[in-house]
C-alpha cells in the first residue's frame, strides 16, 4: 500500500498506470498492450460499453479508492489500469512503415514534459503522422499523465526511443525525409522551406528549444509566423501548427 499522502502514477512493480476513459479504452482496444489489472467503480463500468476478457482482473472500487492509486487530483473518471509498457519499436522498422506515403515524423529533442509529449501524441494522430521519436534519456516514460494527455493517440502513434539523436537524424535523412528545425531565430517560415518532400519536423525542449548539434542535423530552420505579442509558442502547440501546416500543404 502507498505511503499516505503519496499519489502513484505507477504500480510497485514500475508498470504505469493510466486513468480516464480514453487512454483505458484505447490501452483495452489495443491487442499491443497487456492490460494486468483494472479498477471501476460500478457506474463507470456499466457506461463503458465493451467486454473485458476474463484474463484482466477487475476491481470494483468507489471513487476515493481510485483517487488512491493515482496522482492527486488525476480526473480518473471511474476507471483505472495497470499495463506493460508496449514493445521497442526500432526507427529502422518505423521508417520502412512510412516508404511509401507522405506522412511527416516528428523529433523530439529533450522534450520531458510529459503532458507536452501526450499532447504531442495527440496532434500526431490527429494529422496522421507516421510517428514520434524521443531520445530513450531526456524523455518521459509511458505513464498515465502522457496517455491522459494523448488521449488515447499513446495506443495508436508509434512512438521510437534512440539513443543518440544525431544519428537517428542521420538515418531519418536517409530515409528521404528533408528535416526541418522549428527555432524562432530562423530567418524563413516553415512554409517558405517545406517544399513536396517528406518532412521530419524537428522540436526543442521547452524553454531552451534545440541543442546545437541537432540544428546542424537539420536540413532546414524554420519558424512559425507568430506575432510579437508572444515570444513562443508552447512544444505541444507549436508541434500541432507545424503538423497542420504540412497536411495542409498544396
Amino acid at each position: 500500500m502507498a505511503r499516505r499522502g503519496h499519489r502513484p502514477s505507477q504500480a510497485p512493480g514500475g508498470r504505469p498506470r493510466f486513468w480516464g476513459r480514453h487512454a483505458v479504452t484505447a490501452a483495452l482496444a489495443n491487442p499491443e498492450r497487456v492490460v494486468r489489472k483494472l479498477w471501476a467503480t460500478h457506474e463507470a463500468m456499466a457506461a463503458l460499453g465493451i467486454s473485458i476478457p476474463s484474463t484482466i482482473p477487475v476491481t470494483f472500487a468507489d471513487v476515493a479508492d481510485l483517487g488512491r492509486l493515482v496522482p492527486s487530483d488525476a480526473p480518473h473518471q471511474g476507471l483505472v489500469a495497470e499495463v506493460d509498457p508496449l514493445e521497442d519499436l526500432y526507427l529502422g522498422d518505423l521508417l520502412q512503415q512510412g516508404a511509401h506515403d507522405q506522412r511527416p515524423l516528428v523529433v523530439l529533442d529533450q522534450v520531458t514534459d510529459p503532458h507536452n509529449v501526450g499532447a504531442i501524441l495527440r496532434s500526431a494522430a490527429a494529422f496522421g503522422a507516421l510517428g514520434i521519436v524521443t531520445q530513450d534519456r531526456h524523455a518521459p516514460p509511458e505513464s498515465g499523465t502522457v496517455a491522459r494527455a494523448a488521449s488515447g493517440a499513446l495506443e495508436t502513434v508509434p512512438w521510437v526511443r534512440v539513443v543518440n539523436l544525431a544519428r537517428a537524424l542521420e538515418e531519418i535523412a536517409a530515409a528521404g525525409f528533408w528535416r526541418i528545425g522549428l527555432t524562432g531565430h530562423a530567418s524563413q517560415t516553415l512554409a517558405q522551406v517545406m517544399g513536396t518532400q517528406r518532412i521530419a519536423i524537428v522540436l526543442g525542449a521547452e524553454g531552451e528549444g534545440m541543442r546545437q548539434n541537432t540544428e546542424t542535423h537539420c536540413d532546414e530552420l524554420a519558424k512559425l509566423p507568430i506575432t510579437d505579442a508572444v515570444e513562443s509558442l508552447n512544444v505541444s502547440n507549436a508541434a500541432a501548427v507545424a503538423l497542420y501546416a504540412v497536411a495542409a500543404r498544396g
